[in-house]
């Protein structure tokens, strides 16, 4: 096996990293993976830099495993390395490397009045998660580490760092940290002095380079080589892409880089991104970001999708094994999707609020979980797990009606991926309903590692394939009260 004509693609998602190695015709030949949980420490929703490192190490050691289990030889080299993490957040860093704050990931929902007051600045949208409203919020809050910044970055910035001693990152990634510029692929120049004018800070000294995909953005360092690779064995010099975020590698997995395309991410957050003809009105729901070569791109995204149904599923299978038997959490996550379908179209008069953390979208700065009936609700399995299906998606279509009817942005082809979409037709069908759309179900595969599971075109055709007529069910019921019932 000539290992120089692969790639390998690092991922650092919000349970599992990621790697995941691709021969020449771009399919899947070996991968590993390491799972982990963030932390809510002090309030603030943190992954220690410490298990970032572990994380890595791991999933990368387990991906040499299966090198050598599959081709009999131990991988020293690749041909390219590419990296995606966790959008947003905040990891400042002084002149000497030194971590300055606990990592603040997207999940926090704690910048509310920076972000309120960025967006009046800037006549641009700022959400809470975004760095510059991390950023500002520790100047309004007056911490002491703001002064030491020599360095402001997130997650796959931080690791691209580490690999290649560069810092700089893709224009999709950067359009998550501050808004982009699409016609010049850079920081919007007006932005940065107004926000200069106003906090005194120069945020070029400190922000990453912007590049574009495909654009020189370094080689694999010995540090870097040792960080994947304490062993050694892993050679130094590969080239390395320019780092990108989820939002950037779903959208190059579905395919959805074009205008007019789209795709939805469901996992343990969801979020929809719609490559568009021109910039938007200001929508606190809506944040514009860009794909990976600089065209806007529209994002409706939430902090809450599947966290509260995989606490749900882990009290099943509790109560299966109480019972003796030894359930597959797989299999049981597969019966329980397939039983929503079952379920009636009304979910029985459930309600559910799957806000496991706070939800900028809807205004909630903590997670409250909640799920509620009348006396006279119908409550069986399949409505309950409607219920949950349907309040993953609640939020999200608050944000697409905004996109799809106030805006009249038009979606030619809408792709969906992620663990929400693992199940076979489940998924695909709850999102149909959330966007008013059939979902052709007999195009696109499951690919490995959650990189393009279940892709489906959704193309309106005059009834939600879940059952719900299009003025009612969801359209009225979930955006209505937020999350069904």
């Amino acid at each position: 096996m000539d290992f120089t004509k692969t790639a390998l693609g690092l991922e650092l998602g919000s349970t599992r990293i990621k790697a995941v190695l691709i021969d020449d015709k771009h399919l899947p030949i070996a991968s590993g993976d390491f799972e982990w949980e963030n932390q809510f420490v002090d309030g603030v929703w943190t992954y220690s830099m410490d298990m970032v490192r572990t994380g890595v190490q791991t999933c990368f050691a387990n991906l040499k495993a299966d090198v050598k289990a599959r081709f009999g030889a131990e991988l020293t080299t690749v041909g390219a390395i590419g990296v995606s993490a966790m959008m947003h957040g905040y990891l400042p860093f002084d002149k000497d490397g030194k971590q300055l704050a606990e990592f603040r990931t997207w999940r926090n929902t704690i910048t509310g009045e920076a972000a309120a007051k960025l967006t009046a600045l800037f006549g641009f949208n700022i959400p809470q998660r975004w760095s510059i409203a991390h950023l500002y919020q520790a100047i309004l809050n007056g911490e002491e580490h703001v002064k030491d910044i020599a360095y402001l970055t997130t997650l796959a910035g931080y690791i691209h760092w580490l690999l290649t001693g560069e810092k700089l990152m893709g224009v999709g990634e950067a359009s998550g940290m501050f808004p982009i510029d699409s016609a010049k692929l850079d920081y919007d120049e007006e932005m940065l002095q107004k926000f200069n004018a106003l906090t005194g800070m120069d945020l070029r000294a400190i922000l990453p380079k912007v590049l574009p995909a495909g654009a020189n953005a370094g080689t694999l360092t010995e540090a870097g080589a040792l960080f994947l690779d304490p062993t050694g064995a892993f050679r130094p010099g590969v080239p390395v892409a320019p780092c990108e975020g989820d939002a950037g590698t779903g959208m190059a997995a579905t395919n959805s880089v074009r205008v007019r395309t789209g795709n939805v991410s469901a996992g343990t957050s969801d979020f929809a991104m719609i490559v568009t003809e021109k910039p938007l009105g200001v929508h606190r729901e809506i944040d514009m970001v860009t794909t990976p070569d600089g065209a806007p791109v529209a994002m409706v995204h939430c902090n809450n999708c599947t966290s509260d149904i995989n606490a749900w599923v882990n009290l099943f299978s509790e109560f299966a094994g109480l019972m003796g038997i030894e359930a597959n959490k797989g299999e049981l996550f597969t019966k329980l999707f397939r039983k929503a379908l079952e379920g009636e179209a009304d979910c029985g008069g459930l309600l559910s609020y799957n806000y496991f953390s706070g939800e900028g979208v809807t205004d909630l700065d903590e997670g409250r979980p909640l799920f509620a009936r009348t006396p006279n609700a119908r409550f069986t399995l399949a409505n309950f797990m409607r219920t949950h299906l349907l309040s993953a998606l609640a939020t999200l279509k608050i944000g697409l009606d905004i996109l799809t009817q106030t805006e009249q942005v038009p979606i030619d082809k809408l792709y969906g991926h992620g663990g929400f979409f693992k199940t076979p037709e489940v998924g695909q069908r709850m999102l149909s309903a959330a966007v008013g759309a059939d979902g052709d179900r007999g195009r696109g595969r499951p690919l490995r590692h959650g990189a393009a599971r279940g892709l489906h075109d959704l193309e309106g055709r005059g009834r939600d394939p879940a059952g719900l007529p299009r003025q009612q069910g969801l359209r009225r019921r979930q955006v209505r009260n937020a999350h069904g019932g």
